[in-house]
């Protein structure tokens, strides 16, 4: 039994008559009745009644259109189904973020053309550090993440380079230091620093920190967050002042200023998109694709500039 016996069935039964089914499957009227007979011969039964004016259908052939056009909507739902996930309309997709990007215009840009092209795809968005992103990926727990990386050569990850971020500086409102910004880091070797822990983000910590290094800066910390928001709250409060990535003044916080100074700005903090390699999804290529349009790697983004 095949399903285009099938729809010359129901053609038939709907018809009543084998030459008016002819005419609308666009069959021959000798291969559409032959078709019918291989159909009842599969079957060992009588699934029509010829007489005068046409066909009639037996018992068997009205149980058999039942069951026929439920088997061929069905097919064609799991055509259009197939059809969809094949081409990323539909599925899922988990996406990490680190939390200072959230806000990132590209980054917010992205996440709601995904959604407007692609609604039927549960897309759900991780709120991760880098260091919980690159876990998760590997474990296969998440589809791709944004993230620091220390460059794209990552085992068992496929990678694109979207930005060129740097560091930037952010100290309370009422500070000395908004007034009158420092120019060299060395103005800030007395400051109270808080800091972000670095088993929450390895990579960056360590970029950061080997940066200050080959410019002999050492800063006194005397304060801990668990990520950027978290520090910048403790900044705002007034406990101290903060290096963050210049991506964080894309969202702007009550009693905090951004300050650029160029040995922040020479510390490249390249923002890249990553993905376990052999992932086949279509939703995953969708995105990956929207995000090398949405992003020029070669242009550095300046959110902390002064205006």
């Amino acid at each position: 039994m095949e399903f285009r016996q099938l729809s010359y069935f129901v053609a038939v039964a709907e018809t009543g008559s084998i030459s008016a089914a002819s005419r609308r499957v666009h069959v021959a009227q000798p291969a559409l009745t032959r078709q019918i007979r291989l159909l009842e011969e599969d079957l060992a039964t009588q699934l029509l009644e010829r007489h005068a004016r046409g066909v009639r259908l037996t018992v068997a052939g009205k149980a058999l259109y039942e069951e026929a056009i439920t088997l061929l909507d069905r097919r064609i739902q799991v055509r259009a189904r197939l059809s969809a996930l094949g081409s990323g309309l539909t599925g899922k997709l988990g996406l990490g973020v680190t939390v200072t990007h959230l806000w990132m215009p590209e980054v917010a840009d992205l996440l709601g053309r995904y959604r407007q092209c692609y609604p039927q795809v549960g897309f759900e968005v991780f709120p991760l550090l880098s260091g919980p992103q690159l876990d998760r990926l590997r474990a296969g727990t998440l589809d791709a993440g944004i993230l620091y990386l220390d460059s794209g050569d990552q085992p068992g990850l496929e990678t694109r380079l979207l930005q060129r971020d740097h560091l930037i500086l952010a100290v309370p409102a009422d500070s000395p230091w908004a007034a009158s910004p420092p120019r060299r880091l060395a103005e800030l070797e007395r400051a109270d620093f808080i800091w972000g822990f670095r088993s929450v983000s390895p990579v960056y910590y360590d970029r950061v920190m080997a940066h200050f290094q080959r410019l002999d800066f050492h800063p006194r910390v005397v304060q801990f967050g668990a990520d950027n928001i978290a520090i910048l709250s403790m900044v705002a409060a007034g406990l101290g002042v903060a290096i963050v990535p210049a991506a964080s003044a894309c969202h702007p916080m009550p009693g905090i200023r951004f300050v650029a100074m160029q040995a922040l700005r020479e510390c490249a903090m390249p923002l890249w998109l990553a993905w376990r390699a052999g992932n086949d999804s279509p939703a995953l290529h969708n995105l990956v694709a929207m995000a090398e349009a949405g992003f020029t790697p070669a242009r550095e983004s300046r959110p902390g500039d002064p205006a």
